[in-house]
């Protein structure tokens, strides 16, 4: 923070604002842009998509700003960027083509809608920032493949778990010491919670049911700590991770994971619920330096060879325009696959589900995201519960029972399943990339 806020004062004052152009008007863009424009000298909101204008200018208006003009060409919204007018479009590719827009915040939380944007802003050459689980951990991996063949910065975000996960693994790591586990405070996971069991809470906070059922159900941390796994390299170490109930402090967690194990095992993601301080965020390092210990013990951080780290919060949206900057100023990745996909999150049944049924897709009422190791995933050809949406099933699926590509008929001519299937092939197969 302290060398992206001098940045971003250099910026403010030569007087050369980073722009950024955000695809996405609900409640986590309304905080992004409130922080833009209200806290955030140095950083610029030019342009905002939404599928409506009614809640693109919904985005400025709870930031304040009443007035935006509506552009329906790029050379519209060129002219507006120059004229410091705030942009509001149905068109979510101006904002990827027009000069004048440096950098692209993705906060759709959708997959196939954010597949064909984020895939058309990387051909246009523009930076992306995403804070969006859900497509970085279902086929972010060949994403990043085509960003860096155009020469950009494809990126996850600080505020989710998993950009604050990895801002605390690199700092462990530049201290000396080996991450050997990274991991996610939940207060609460049930499995089978709905929409409807959601509703008064989304109500409460101004969000869709089915999206704060993803974080109830378990399927948003899966996707969370999938997305730690493929920049980490670490796997699981057991499907839907160990996800220990720990009413205690996290600095204890240390007594919890034995240290041969994780050191077999080359490191694991994983969360634990109820854990103190929370919601947050924790690593689990090893050290067996001697005058390390010494001066870890010192330090009140325990005896060793296993140490804990955490940050006890994640800001969500109020700290994205910092990452926004550490992509567009500093070309710093905040968090990005290394390759291929290490672990994947997988379709299972919330009840019974018959022969015929259309699965609904994340955060609804039919089906759970677990994480479970991509070989494995692979090997038995487990659905990816990011794609599962209008699937229809071939067969009865029992309560908790996970579902496989050969269980379902899958919907015709879907990016995503395109570009995943490029994924599999490139990583599996070593095969060239193909033109989507």
């Amino acid at each position: 923070m302290i060398i992206v806020d001098s940045a971003l004062k250099a910026r403010q004052t030569l007087g050369r604002p980073l722009r950024v152009g955000m695809i996405g008007a609900g409640a986590m863009g309304w905080g992004i842009a409130n922080q833009i424009i209200n806290f955030m000298p140095g950083i610029e909101l030019v342009a905002v998509f939404s599928r409506t204008l009614k809640s693109a200018r919904r985005t400025y208006a709870e930031a304040g700003i009443l007035e935006t003009v509506e552009v329906k060409t790029k050379a519209q919204l060129e002219k507006a960027i120059i004229a410091g007018q705030p942009a509001v479009t149905e068109d979510y590719t101006l904002l990827c083509q027009a000069n004048g827009i440096d950098i692209i915040a993705e906060v759709t939380g959708t997959i196939e809608f954010a597949a064909e944007a984020i895939l058309f802003a990387i051909r246009n050459h523009k930076n992306v920032v995403m804070m969006n689980a859900e497509v970085d951990a279902t086929i972010g991996p060949i994403l990043k493949v085509y960003a860096d063949r155009e020469g950009v910065i494809l990126s996850g975000c600080e505020g989710d778990q998993p950009g604050v996960e990895l801002n605390l693994y690199r700092f462990v790591q530049t201290l000396g010491m080996r991450p050997l586990v990274c991991g996610n405070v939940k207060g609460m996971l049930d499995p089978y919670r709905t929409p409807t069991t959601q509703a008064e809470f989304a109500k409460q906070w101004d969000q869709t049911p089915h999206m704060v059922t993803s974080f109830a159900d378990g399927t948003k941390i899966a996707f969370e700590q999938a997305i730690v796994a493929n920049a980490t390299g670490m796997g699981v170490a057991q499907r839907g991770m160990t996800g220990y109930s720990h009413i205690k402090h996290v600095d204890e967690l240390t007594e919890v994971y034995d240290a041969d194990t994780l050191l077999r095992m080359g490191g694991i993601v994983d969360y634990v619920v109820g854990a103190e301080p929370g919601p947050g965020v924790y690593v689990i390092a090893y050290s067996e330096d001697r005058l390390q210990q010494h001066y870890l013990k010192y330090l009140k951080r325990g005896s060793g060879p296993l140490y804990s780290f955490y940050t006890p919060y994640h800001l969500c949206c109020l700290e994205v325009p910092i990452s926004l900057a550490r992509v567009g100023l500093l070309g710093d990745t905040v968090i990005a696959p290394q390759a291929g996909p290490v672990v994947d999150v997988i379709t299972t049944a919330k009840r019974p589900l018959k022969a015929g049924e259309v699965l609904d897709g994340v955060g609804f009422y039919m089906t759970y995201g677990q994480c479970e190791n991509s070989n494995i995933v692979q090997a038995e050809r487990l659905l990816p519960i990011g794609l599962s949406e209008g699937a229809q099933l071939k067969r009865d699926i029992a309560k908790d029972e996970v579902i496989s590509y050969d269980d379902v008929i899958m919907p015709p001519r879907r990016l995503c399943d395109q570009l995943r299937q490029e994924q599999d092939r490139t990583f599996n197969e070593t095969n060239h990339l193909v033109n989507i």
